[in-house]
């Protein structure tokens, strides 16, 4: 069980506490004091409950930006845990640290917030007592609740959340409408008003909205382990309240646990420019240090996937593999069937000779990923982890969850950490969105959760318009595994869908431009070898970067275009794309520094041809700004070189 003790590793510039009687408000500042969070006791409930109801508020550069709103939970069999609290305790901590990733946006991260923890006690309640942990950052807020072990409060039965996000306009939102709680969240974003946005939808995070004149605000949560995932529903006005995924075992609980309990992180990421999102990596900061120690062995790098699970195919695909320069091959559907239907990890289908595959990945110096149904290995995962380790698997991509409540949620990490043990990496496909469980799990390197170039075999719902939205949405929860990479580029009148040789929408450059943007510590190539086969342009996939020292959100607008720039050693990679409306961009280069540096630009033949990217190299420095023309769905793709 998982309790909080505050501790904090890491260097405390201030530290107080005091002994106080019970307030209205208390208050919590970014350190460049932009962002202000405020907790308040009151006013009543909107629920029609005459007690005054513990809620927050949150200012950006003096505006408010989320209105009153309301905090606690709703308890099986007992009164709701948020009415009639009363302020005890409070501490105040600032810190300021730097971590090291493994693998992300960024190498070395800065960690540094101001903290108070608000201590409440329920009156009428025999004591039950609520600690709300606040942490104001410069690029957004995150708080979560803390509930002690009391005589009255021994089992914490949660039916739901009462937390709320009441914005402070009815503006834009970007929602992710889905159909239930079993779900991949393989999905377009919409783009509604939030008074729009219907009561019967269920919205996955993360959840983007505009406030006029104030900001841009984005929510998700954090450090998800031992209770369920948060979705959102919009209740009225500009209202949306928390709605936890229901446990499966029924009873109409979505959290069952003993206290003390600590709940995942609600966050807020803020700023005044869509695109500077991208660069915030409080996602990671709030979940806990790795619990491997020793992470020699986590390689992140390119894979191609084969599925058809013959010896020769997967030959084939290492020989292709070995001679681009890509770390990995993984084969689907390798595993043989056991009598109940599940799979069995143990034993490959006939037609694949894995002791020979083996050794042709071991010859070629290629990693091999197995995928594996989550049946599978929730059933064999000691026997069969074993057994991918004493194969010399480097990885393993677990497959088909499709949810995140709290049984599933315990899965995500007991598989992590039995994988870690055998010096396995995994890929979570067909699952929610991540929450930062690769700062405590390196060997985590990517998670799917989006509709991705994939669904292109099937119809027409993965645009240069979608490509776009992701970059502000599902994005900012983390890496993402969407398969970027197709060769057969064709406009819309072009486009049809097919499962041989399938199509892409939009451009070649666009496709090149989203191994910059889309980030993903396993960046999944998309198409078959032979569709790379004398390309040029494949010498961008072959040489671009898949983790990052820096990452930077230079220039866009939600839902038109974005332009995101990172950095891997002492070169820079950009990466821009374009919806359906040709536009030129004019990229402000300041993120260089200092220098002259040479630009490798692929950029599209506007006009013309789809798949024709045209190459030319531009000597650049970090005073000037870069013109780049997109044509319709395309985008440009850029590695710069320091000239010395």
């Amino acid at each position: 069980m998982r309790i909080s003790t505050f501790s904090r590793n890491a260097l405390v510039l201030f530290v107080a506490a005091a002994s106080l009687p019970a307030q209205d408000v208390v208050t919590v500042k970014s350190p460049d004091g932009r962002i202000e969070f405020r907790l308040l006791d009151g006013p009543p409930a909107m629920d029609d409950s005459p007690l005054p109801h513990l809620s927050y508020q949150v200012d950006f550069k003096g505006k408010r930006l989320i209105d009153t709103s309301h905090l606690g939970f709703e308890i099986a069999s007992q009164l709701p845990l948020g009415h009639k609290l009363g302020l005890m305790d409070t501490t105040r901590e600032t810190v300021d640290e730097t971590y090291t990733l493994v693998a992300g946006k960024a190498k070395v991260v800065r960690n540094h917030y101001n903290e108070v923890v608000a201590e409440y006690m329920q009156n009428g309640s025999l004591g039950r007592r609520m600690t709300m942990e606040v942490r104001a950052f410069d690029d957004g807020v995150a708080f979560r609740y803390v509930i002690a072990k009391t005589s009255s409060l021994l089992d914490f039965l949660v039916e739901n959340e009462m937390t709320e996000f009441v914005f402070s306009q009815d503006a834009d939102a970007y929602p992710l409408l889905l159909d239930g709680f079993q779900t991949a969240y393989e999905d377009q974003y919409s783009k509604l008003t939030l008074s729009g946005i219907h009561s019967d939808s269920l919205v996955g995070l993360p959840f983007l909205v505009e406030q006029p004149g104030v900001g841009w605000v984005a929510v998700t949560e954090a450090d998800l382990d031992e209770y369920s995932g948060m979705y959102l529903e919009h209740k009225e006005g500009r209202m949306m309240k928390a709605r936890l995924a229901p446990r499966v075992d029924g009873g109409g609980l979505a959290v069952q646990l003993k206290t003390p309990v600590v709940t995942p992180w609600r966050v807020l990421l803020i700023s005044d420019r869509p695109e500077k999102l991208l660069e915030s990596n409080i996602v990671t900061s709030l979940n806990l240090p790795s619990k491997i120690s020793d992470t020699s062995w986590i390689k992140p790098g390119k894979v191609v996937w084969n599925g058809s699970a013959t010896t020769a195919e997967a030959k084939r695909y290492l020989d292709f593999a070995a001679a681009s320069g890509i770390e990995y091959v993984g084969i689907e559907g390798w595993s043989a069937r056991m009598g109940n239907g599940y799979n069995d990890l143990t034993k490959p289908i006939p037609e694949f000779d894995m002791p020979a595959v083996l050794a042709s990945a071991k010859q070629s110096n290629v990693g091999l990923w197995l995928s594996a149904p989550w049946r599978a290995v929730e059933s064999q995962m000691d026997e069969a982890f074993a057994l991918f380790e004493k194969w010399g698997v480097r990885g393993v991509r677990i497959d088909g969850m499709n949810r995140d409540d709290q049984t599933m949620v315990a899965f995500y990490r007991q598989a992590a950490a039995k994988a870690a043990e055998y010096h396995l990496l995994l890929d979570f496909h067909e699952t929610s969105k991540p929450d930062g469980m690769e700062r405590t799990f390196p060997n985590v390197l990517t998670r799917e959760g989006v509709l991705g170039s994939e669904y292109s075999k099937w119809g027409a719902r993965v645009t240069p318009q979608h490509n776009v939205m992701l970059a502000y949405t599902r994005l900012l929860a983390g890496s993402m595994d969407y398969a970027p990479g197709g060769f057969n580029n064709a406009t819309r009148t072009e486009f049809q869908p097919r499962e041989a040789k399938p199509m892409v929408l939009g451009t070649r450059a666009h496709q090149l431009a989203l191994f910059v943007v889309f980030q993903s510590s396993l960046q999944s190539v998309a198409d078959a070898p032979e569709a790379y086969k004398g390309e040029k342009d494949f010498d961008f996939i072959r040489t671009v970067p898949v983790t990052w020292d820096d990452s930077r959100g230079v220039a866009g607008e939600v839902g038109e275009y974005v332009a995101v720039a990172r950095k891997a050693g002492v070169e820079w990679y950009l990466g821009a794309i374009t919806n359906w409306t040709a536009r030129e961009v004019d990229v402000p280069l300041a993120f260089l520094g200092r220098g002259e540096y040479i630009a490798e630009v692929y950029s599209d033949d506007v006009g013309t041809n789809p798949k024709h990217a045209v190459i030319e190299q531009r000597r650049v420095n970090a005073s000037a700004s870069m013109k780049l023309k997109l044509a319709s769905g395309g985008g440009a793709a850029v590695r710069f070189r320091p000239v010395n």
